[in-house]
Order: structure tokens, then C-alpha cells, then sequence
């Protein structure tokens, strides 16, 4: 007897909804050595990265840069050559937009 699938039911026997990223997480687990719920929890934390808005991710690099050690004016010049290769293009923001998200 074969075991439900992982979109089958909930627990509580209530049709369970198919999950959104269905697609991406059959094809993890065909082509690599991921299991479903392993696929799901990979897939889930690639989007949490990726769901920062513009000014979490500004302040959270800022801060990981700078207790690199790096100063400011590369903290800002870096930051904006990152910030067009996010999964959503942010807006341009100058060195000046930059230091105002972080410093109000």
C-alpha cells in the first residue's frame, strides 16, 4: 500500500491545499537527493531570503559590512551594485538615500 502523498490530507483528514510552489518542489526531489519536505523547507528559506523589503535588506548588509570593517563610502557603493541583482530590482537609491534608510 502506498503511502499519501505530502498534498494529499492534513493530519486532521481535511483535504490538504497543494502547495504554490508545487512544481519546483517535484522537481527538487527528482533531481537532486532531496526529499519533499526537504525540498519544501529549502524552498521556503530561499523565499524568506528573498522576501526582505528594500530597507531590511539595505540595513541588514549594512550592517554585516560594516562589522567587516568596511567604511561607509564602500558600504553604500557596495550595497547599491547589490541591490539590482535582488530577486525583485529595487529602486536605484543614492549613497545619500542609502545612509538615510540606515540612519533615519
Amino acid at each position: 500500500m502506498s503511502s499519501p502523498s505530502a498534498s494529499s490530507t492534513h493530519p486532521t483528514g481535511a483535504p490538504r491545499p497543494a502547495h504554490p510552489h508545487e512544481e519546483l518542489l517535484d522537481h527538487l526531489a527528482r533531481t537532486t537527493a532531496l526529499g519533499p519536505s526537504e525540498a519544501a523547507r529549502v524552498v521556503a528559506d530561499v523565499l524568506a531570503y528573498f522576501s526582505e523589503s528594500t530597507e531590511e535588506y539595505v540595513r541588514r548588509r549594512h550592517g554585516e559590512l560594516q562589522a567587516k570593517g568596511l567604511t561607509n563610502e564602500r558600504i553604500f557603493e557596495r550595497i547599491a551594485q547589490e541591490l539590482p541583482q535582488r530577486r525583485v530590482r529595487a529602486a536605484e537609491l543614492s549613497a545619500r538615500q542609502l545612509r538615510r534608510t540606515v540612519y533615519g
